[in-house]
């Protein structure tokens, strides 16, 4: 009898040619597809046209997919996951921002929702495995599994699945760990895919390709405050610190009337005075050598030593000396200098292709002196 698949199908290229994979390898597959979010619901008010817009676009998403499943001739199935994505993903992710943060909501997503609400409520199919259409892989050691970064490095989404538990990578395929975005185009193509042409999703999952700070102030009112360099001098309004973050460049507003020709950054942020630090060039307060990690999920052997890590996605490996103070705590120390280091996104840890885990960036220094990052 074929092995039972339950493939998460979202209406793009890639879990198309996830499902498309899985038929040709044998095994009997199904699809899944996930509503997480409701523009009515959920008080998406920003304005009738782009709320319609957003639904419009969710609607050919599942369109596309059931295109896909018709193609293919495997049973969709459809699930709302709205109320789920609200109170484990959403409020989280206004929470961080009132606390000045910069979260990170697909790693959220992934471990509340895809890695968790979907696995479970996949079980009433009585699957063998699960599958999804991310770029990375998973190999076995003493029965444990491994989280592997992809073959295509540009691709790499190991950054985003990194906070995953043991158990939640148990009997789950990533059939494209080992491909390219350009194979994963041209087996769509050849396969004759509805979305062999589809382009890639961008930006937040529940904004889509919305203004971000209008979709946010439908939920956390902006306070105006102060824009200010290091020594004080003020430059002029911002238009509240939750729309900026950490070494931001653009859309900071300050003209030529400044004496420099050197583009600003945003190098800092005081919750408690709200205001806004700016300074022009690469600036040093924007370097840290320290963070602090917290809520970090480790997947192997909790021991002090050195490591890789990625404070971002698509970052470079960066060297560091790890050390556990407690057994959800760390310490990671990096004397090369890292910049834009920012609390509330993921340190996550790496040796070598493994990821071994990671946590939530909360304060970070250079040379013993906490930066004012939140």
């Amino acid at each position: 009898m074929k092995k039972k698949v339950i493939v998460g199908l979202s209406g793009g290229v890639d879990s198309s040619v996830a499902a498309l994979l899985l038929l040709q390898q044998g095994y009997h597959v199904e699809a899944l597809f996930m509503r997480n979010w409701d523009s009515v619901t959920n008080q998406d008010v920003m304005g009738s046209k782009n709320s319609q817009d957003h639904i419009c676009e969710q609607e050919r998403d599942y369109q596309d997919a059931l295109a896909v499943a018709n193609h293919l001739g495997i049973v969709l199935h459809k699930v709302d996951f709205i109320t789920e994505y609200w109170d484990r993903v959403f409020t989280y992710f206004l929470e961080e921002f009132k606390k000045n943060r910069t979260p990170n909501p697909d790693i959220l997503c992934n471990n509340e929702i895809k890695f968790k609400a979907f696995i479970e409520y996949a079980q009433k199919f009585n699957p063998d495995f699960i599958a999804m259409g991310h770029y990375a892989r998973i190999t076995f050691q003493a029965n444990s599994p491994q989280l592997l970064k992809a073959l295509d490095q540009n691709k790499d989404q190991s950054y985003f699945l990194s906070q995953l538990r043991n158990e939640q990578l148990t009997n789950i395929l990533f059939p494209l760990g080992d491909l390219t975005k350009q194979e994963v185009r041209n087996i769509a193509l050849k396969g004759n895919l509805p979305t062999a042409n589809k382009k890639d999703s961008t930006g937040i999952c529940f904004i889509g390709e919305r203004h971000f700070s209008q979709f946010l102030s439908n939920y956390l009112p902006a306070q105006p405050g102060k824009m200010c360099r290091l020594d004080g001098t003020y430059i002029k309004e911002h238009y509240g610190l939750m729309n900026y973050t950490i070494g931001q460049r653009k859309g900071l507003g300050i003209g030529g009337s400044q004496a420099t020709t050197d583009s600003w950054f945003v190098v800092g942020k005081d919750l408690t005075t709200n205001t806004l630090f700016v300074e022009p060039g690469d600036h040093p307060y924007l370097y840290s050598n320290k963070a602090i990690i917290t809520d970090m999920v480790f997947r192997d052997v909790k021991k002090d030593g050195q490591y890789c890590a990625k404070f971002r996605y698509r970052q470079a490996d960066i060297k560091i000396n790890l050390t556990w103070l407690d057994d959800t705590t760390c310490q990671v120390e990096y004397p090369q200098l890292v910049k834009a280091v920012t609390p509330g996104q993921v340190c996550a840890i790496y040796q070598g292709e493994v990821c071994l885990g990671a946590g939530f960036i909360d304060k970070v220094y250079l040379d013993g002196e906490q930066r004012k990052y939140s």
